[in-house]
């Protein structure tokens, strides 16, 4: 990939990793608190909802930069005809690689985050050195292997989706889509594959979310899925999934819509340059 279409895809990325995650801030505590073992009155309820927020705006702009780094990345180092029907699985091993890439500096962010949202009485930086006094670095990426399985399933639906979906419309209307349409395919893949991917984010809230020591923070998803199967249900392997599915809809709208529209503008001041 050429130098002006990396460094837009960096700059971009990380633009609209920060107007989601600072927007849709609120309805990412409620979902958390929907899924904290202790329940969602114990956890906060609506009271603190911006808690653990300097840990979201830290982390959220290296975050999505890299995920679209090596998104961009993988797709052109995997290029195909666009014809080719091997188009979705490049997308699919494209977004899974950025997924991985994304969380090792995803998941100390949120794991602070997450115990904020449930602590609201607490700051941010006193739980951020008290996971590491107690814990160690390993206590920062304490649900790795839970947040990767549950991004990467999430990735295989969305983004084959949404470059399906804006294949589709490019297709009907015989030019490429615009950004506000891209924006439109984004809301509606990233809402179904939240949908299917709920009980995966369950179980990475409780192992985040887990007493130090504890079998759960160990983090097995299997074992963190049973658990909540056995004492909560199908409900409770669903919790949140409604404020999960508007905050990624509308996430999705705003990140991806984000990310076209700066990505193109940025490409196109570096074609005016000299």
């Amino acid at each position: 990939m050429d130098r002006p279409g990396f460094t837009a895809s960096l700059v971009a990325g990380g633009v609209a990793g920060v107007a989601v995650d600072l927007i849709l801030f609120p309805l990412d505590t409620i979902k958390t608190r929907l899924q904290s073992p202790q329940g969602f009155n114990k956890a906060g309820g609506f009271h603190g909802i911006y808690a653990g927020v300097p840990s979201a705006a830290i982390g959220s702009f290296p975050n999505a930069a890299a995920f679209f780094i090596t998104y961009e990345y993988v797709k052109w180092f995997l290029h195909t005809d666009s014809s080719s029907y091997l188009m979705p699985v490049k997308h699919m091993l494209a977004a899974s690689a950025g997924e991985v890439v994304a969380c090792l500096i995803r998941v100390p962010s949120e794991v602070v985050k997450q115990r904020a949202q449930v602590s609201a009485s607490s700051r941010t930086f006193h739980i951020f050195s008290n996971i590491l006094y107690t814990e160690g670095v390993q206590g920062l990426y304490r649900g790795y292997k839970s947040t990767v399985l549950r991004e990467i399933p999430f990735s295989l639906v969305q983004f084959p989706l949404w470059e399906s979906l804006k294949a589709l419309w490019s297709w009907r209307q015989d030019h490429v889509v615009d950004c506000w349409q891209s924006a439109v395919c984004g809301a509606f893949a990233g809402g179904f594959a939240a949908a299917v991917t709920t009980p995966l984010d369950v179980a990475k809230t409780r192992i985040m979310l887990a007493k130090a020591g504890s079998s759960t923070a160990s983090g097995n998803v299997l074992s963190a899925l049973h658990g909540v199967w056995r004492t909560h249900g199908l409900s409770g392997l669903f919790a949140g999934v409604f404020p999960r599915m508007a905050a990624i809809s509308l996430g999705g709208f705003i990140f991806l819509g984000a990310y076209e529209q700066t990505r193109s503008l940025l490409l196109e001041v570096g074609r005016e340059r000299p």
